[in-house]
């Protein structure tokens, strides 16, 4: 299982419309997210926006996002969240994540 930190930048005036939607989640969204090993995942958000995901995965990140990525549903989901994403051009927001590299973990 490998343990994944990223990092992406929600624009301020959308903060409050990103929360909201994460507090419902389409059941076939986060099904989707199950099937293509997305566990143990965590949003967190600053007041300035800046968005922190965690995630564990048994095949990394990209194979994750890969999976996703070929969910018709995430296409739906992608559709309706770009707009609140600040500096990502024409990428969706899973496309923007910046990954991090883990320096630290105390089991």
């Amino acid at each position: 299982m490998q343990r994944v930190g990223f990092v992406t930048h929600v624009a301020p005036e959308h903060i409050a419309e990103y929360v909201e939607r994460h507090r419902a989640v389409w059941p076939e969204m986060q099904d989707a997210l199950r099937r293509t090993g997305w566990g143990n995942y965590s949003l967190f958000i600053s007041p300035d926006g800046t968005l922190f995901g965690y995630v564990e995965t048994p095949e990394g990140l990209a194979t994750a996002q890969a999976g996703m990525a070929a969910e018709e549903v995430n296409a739906r989901w992608q559709a309706s969240v770009q707009h609140l994403f600040e500096g990502i051009g024409d990428q969706t927001a899973d496309e923007s994540f910046l990954e991090l590299i883990e320096v630290f973990h105390l089991d």
